[in-house]
């Protein structure tokens, strides 16, 4: 991958890629391992970037792929999932926000389902409906009723750890 592209293509963004991997990953090995195929995967399809959409959205869409296609990899692989069952307090740990509420978020974040994981990350990163619902291939129309459950599930999620 050549470092213009790198640098003027995907580090502008690397803050969303780094969302995204963080929510699917509970160790630094996986983070580094989906960061760097994110990475790979955006120069890979550079080309057939069509300009429909904003670059920033062919970004997550290609994030939120990858992402997902590990996990499914993973759960076909018992061996993969045997090790990475680590203890709550070592995933913590992996997960070195400065604030300790970013971390219960993220924490809380990866008991979701894949699906609403994407959903809850681009409505924090303030996207859209249209946008939402766009990247993960959805209609946007339900968008809004899927984001007030997701948002009562992690309150209960968040609200159950401080007992």
């Amino acid at each position: 991958m050549g470092s213009d592209f790198y640098t003027s293509s995907i580090l502008p963004f690397a803050a969303i890629i780094i969302k995204i991997c963080r929510a699917y990953t509970n160790t630094q090995e996986d983070f580094e391992d989906y960061y760097q195929e994110v990475c790979l995967q955006i120069w890979r399809s550079k080309d057939r970037f069509n300009q429909q959409s904003e670059w920033s959205t062919w970004i997550y869409r290609i994030s939120l792929n990858v992402c997902l296609t590990y996990l499914k990899k993973k759960k076909n692989n018992p061996q993969e999932l045997a090790s990475d069952s680590l203890p709550p307090q070592a995933i913590e740990d992996s997960h070195c926000f400065a604030d300790e509420s970013v971390n219960q978020l993220y924490h809380a974040i990866r008991q979701l389902s894949e699906t609403d994981r994407a959903v809850i990350l681009l409505y924090l990163e303030e996207k859209s409906y249209q946008d939402i619902a766009t990247i993960i291939g959805t209609n946007a129309n339900n968008i809004g009723v899927r984001i007030k459950r997701i948002k009562q599930r992690l309150n209960k999620i968040l609200n159950s750890e401080d007992i």
